[in-house]
């Protein structure tokens, strides 16, 4: 089993999940969140003070899935996320060493 965790533009959301929605991915979880990266932020005026913005809004997008349809969810995260400019985002694979289902008590794959 891994863990893919997916930062992505947050207007790129609803690609993203249409594109997994279409490889049969529906367990998924969204945070929205700050970071920094080779995007680097911009600078804005507000009130006539310049304000250096560093830190972009992203979304943070975690999958536990089966080995066999990692592909799938990489595949669909790049095709929903990609707009071919600098910020697009990153995905991590994890491998999970243990998976419980606390309703049932179901381990290993889910």
């Amino acid at each position: 089993m891994k863990l893919v965790i997916a930062y992505i533009r947050p207007e790129q959301l609803n690609p993203v999940k249409q594109s997994l929605f279409a490889k049969g991915i529906y367990s998924m979880s969204v945070t929205n969140m700050l970071g920094a990266g080779r995007q680097k932020g911009f600078t804005e005026t507000y009130r006539g003070v310049v304000m250096e913005v560093n830190l972009l809004k992203k979304i943070r997008l975690e999958i536990g899935i089966n080995d066999e349809k990692v592909d799938d969810a990489l595949e669909a995260i790049k095709s929903g996320a990609r707009t071919g400019k600098e910020g697009d985002g990153v995905i991590f694979v994890q491998d999970v060493a243990k998976a419980v289902r606390i309703r049932t008590g179901e381990e290993g794959i889910l």
